[in-house]
């Protein structure tokens, strides 16, 4: 990824709300080819390197059941959007919850890197910044597997972000 192999305090993502739910946005660009990163975010071989457990059928119309490694959410999810190598939307249930999230990855081509938009919607707004330093430690944790290193320390990255996503959820109404 460039400008963050260590992590540092660099903030990737943006929080706002939309129909009084919380949206968290993370971008980034990947030092590897589009199909790479496609690869990443759909093979569950490759999920399991970086993100979590992942079983089901992951083609369109497909549910799944996940545990994911850094957060431990746990739940279930269908896949309502599938444009090999650019889109994925996916609809996601906790399993302890009756609300579902969507988790949607746009990804573009730039030469031999690719641009990721990583958004997750539906969250409550209280819960912004925890959502969003959770999902800058997933997104840096897929860096760090296309990259051939290990995922962070989830809990100390998570405390060192946290702060960062506190003040920017200050700002969402």
């Amino acid at each position: 990824m460039t400008g963050n192999a260590g992590g540092g305090e660099r903030i990737l993502g943006s929080l706002r709300s939309a129909d009084g739910k919380g949206v968290v946005r993370m971008e980034d660009r990947f030092d590897t080819h589009i199909d790479d990163l496609w690869s990443a975010l759909t093979d569950p071989r490759r999920l399991a390197g970086w993100l979590g457990e992942v079983q089901g059928d992951l083609r369109l119309g497909g549910e799944f059941r996940a545990h994911f490694f850094a957060s431990g959410w746990e739940g279930t999810g269908r896949v309502e959007a599938c444009e090999p190598p650019q889109r994925l939307l996916v609809v996601t249930k906790h399993a302890n919850a009756s609300e579902e999230q969507v988790i949607e990855a746009a990804l573009t081509a730039d030469r031999d890197q690719t641009i990721l938009v990583w958004e997750e919607r539906g969250m409550p707004v209280d819960l912004l910044a925890a959502y969003g330093a959770g999902v800058q430690v997933h997104v840096e944790d897929l860096a760090a597997y296309v990259a051939g290193r290990k995922r962070c320390d989830a809990t100390a990255r998570f405390d060192e972000l946290f702060p960062a996503y506190q003040e920017l959820a200050a700002n969402v109404s």
